[in-house]
């Protein structure tokens, strides 16, 4: 299987509910690091997986409205735990949903799928996989 991955990151604030977060449950910021791969079991005829530079404008695209954002203030969340796993479907799914309506360039119809992964510090990351076709 052959693999591209695209790298961005975002600066968000969000807080917990539930004694399970301890002190997270106050807001507090965290910075992401967000690899998404994309797979694929043959190259295109251009001998590529995926165009990187649409890649990496989508992902672009995908986070801007998170980056530098309260996560408790957007309405899409509203009664959503924020944690980094949650992100990561999050992320996979605007990901796929990029993949499936050509937004990734000729050939984005060979990727069979994707990996989310945010790191949320040098110690833990987080991540969702799944084929393009996942909603």
């Amino acid at each position: 299987m052959y693999a591209v991955e695209v790298r961005d990151h975002i600066m968000i604030a969000h807080s917990f509910k539930g004694d399970l977060f301890g002190p997270a449950q106050r807001l507090h910021g965290a910075t992401f690091v967000v690899d998404v791969a994309f797979f694929r079991e043959t190259l295109t005829p251009e001998n590529v997986v995926v165009d990187i530079g649409r890649a990496h404008d989508a992902l672009k695209a995908t986070l801007g409205p998170l980056n530098y954002r309260n996560l408790d203030e957007i309405p899409e969340f509203a009664g959503q735990q924020t944690t980094t796993e949650f992100l990561s479907k999050h992320i996979f799914d605007r990901m796929a949903a990029a993949c499936r309506n050509g937004d990734l360039g000729p050939g984005s119809d060979g990727i069979v799928k994707i990996r989310v992964q945010l790191h949320e510090s040098h110690v833990a990351r987080a991540w969702f996989e799944g084929p393009v076709t996942v909603a």
